[in-house]
């Protein structure tokens, strides 16, 4: 019987994510809080182990030091089974200077493959939410004779111009015949006429194809160096790119609401309804799937608590997520997730709204629509997301959505 083949992770979380602004002003994408205690890199991580890999790297560069804190401080893996998550920052061991893109991330770090030497190199993104179970990703590539896998999920067509696009070839569906980005006029799928395939930034790879492949790429200087935009199409030019649907992906506890849930919160309305998929009795997606966990750091705290504030308001919290450590006293929560540590006051309101750490809200202030970053403190009285153009006035970030943003640290005056 042939030996399993070894699979090596790669984890690119070098992204800036200026689209989720203010929220990116100190800290990587992937650092981001989201759901409560996690943080998005832990959905990818936590993809990873549950399908048993355990040779993990999550390559790092822009404002990293929260993201590798955590990383250190969180993923702990058992070391007599030589397994590991280590977070490796640009090294500049091909010059100095910084990543020029993410195929260039993997071309400055081919040091970390020809040290474990895999068979199979598993590359995904950083920043999305999703579950995933890669070892049957892993065996449709093997299967096929594929030297890169690329796994789509389906999407309405109309959105076609935000993805990336794969056009699969009609009369093989498992091979890539071209790789689109943001087509303007894309062709549905043959089953789902509305629908289009698009990448979601995980790739399986042969290890010796893709060394190959970001060596030739790192030779080509009007290239972008991305893995979606330069090394796919060239192993769709060589009829070497296989595509992977999401549809065939069953992850163990997946229910037909939140099977095939995937997120890309690249944006601030995006990351806003992903937190809204959260808190439904059948949640779109659940965090509750005990078969397929998302790990992340224990918070070393104690329960949430809900109180009578000083003059016996009662408190309640309807269709909402609160986290360790958070105490509301006589608040109104409805519609929102609260992060560890929250402190809000007697006759406080917060209604569909995302809280971070820490976050402090005064007796009888109000939170509507607004996402707070960590340590943020409303005075007793104070309102975000209330009014928009004092909103603007006070230089909070607000979408056209009405969406309000307070960055980290700030404090808002009544």
């Amino acid at each position: 019987m042939p030996a399993a083949p070894k699979v090596f992770g790669i984890i690119l979380a070098g992204g800036e994510g200026k689209r989720l602004m203010p929220l990116t002003a100190d800290r990587a994408k992937p650092a981001v809080p989201f759901g409560g205690q996690y943080r998005l890199i832990d959905f990818a991580i936590s993809n990873l182990i549950n399908s048993g890999l355990r040779q993990i790297v999550v390559l790092t560069q822009y404002k990293s030091h929260s993201l590798d804190r955590h990383i250190s401080q969180t993923w702990r893996m058992s070391a007599l089974l030589d397994s590991y998550v280590a977070s490796v920052p640009a090294q500049q061991r091909l010059g100095k200077r910084w990543f020029s893109g993410s195929a260039d991330a993997i071309l400055q770090s081919l040091n970390l493959i020809t040290d474990e030497k895999p068979d199979i190199v598993v590359v995904i993104g950083a920043d999305h939410v999703y579950r995933m179970d890669f070892r049957q990703m892993l065996a449709a590539h093997i299967e096929s004779g594929a030297r890169a896998t690329v796994a789509g999920i389906r999407q309405p067509i109309s959105l076609a111009n935000q993805f990336g696009v794969i056009d699969v070839d009609p009369s093989d569906p498992g091979r890539i015949r071209d790789f689109l980005e943001k087509p303007q006029s894309p062709v549905g799928l043959a089953d789902a006429p509305d629908q289009v395939l698009a990448s979601m930034g995980n790739y399986i790879f042969d290890t010796d194809a893709l060394i190959e492949a970001v060596e030739s790429d790192g030779e080509v200087p009007t290239s972008n160096h991305d893995m979606g935009g330069d090394i796919v199409p060239y192993f769709v030019s060589r009829g070497e790119a296989g595509v992977y649907d999401m549809n065939r992906n069953d992850v163990p506890g997946s229910t037909d609401r939140d099977r095939y849930y995937w997120r890309d919160v690249g944006t601030i309305d995006s990351f806003f309804d992903a937190h809204r998929d959260l808190i439904s009795t059948l949640p779109v997606f659940n965090l509750y799937n005990t078969d397929w966990p998302i790990h992340s750091q224990a918070v070393n705290s104690p329960p949430a608590k809900f109180v009578r504030d000083s003059v016996g308001r009662i408190g309640n919290a309807i269709d909402s997520i609160v986290s360790l450590g958070s105490v509301l006293s006589g608040t109104h929560l409805e519609r929102s997730v609260v992060g560890p540590w929250t402190l809000a006051g007697g006759g406080s309101t917060i209604t569909d709204s995302v809280l971070f750490d820490y976050v402090h809200v005064g007796a009888g202030a109000r939170v509507h629509r607004a996402i707070l970053d960590k340590n943020v403190v409303l005075d007793d009285g104070a309102t975000v997301g209330v009014d928009r153009d004092r909103d603007l006035a006070r230089g909070f970030t607000v979408t056209d959505s009405g969406i309000t943003v307070v960055g980290k640290g700030v404090r808002v005056e009544r």
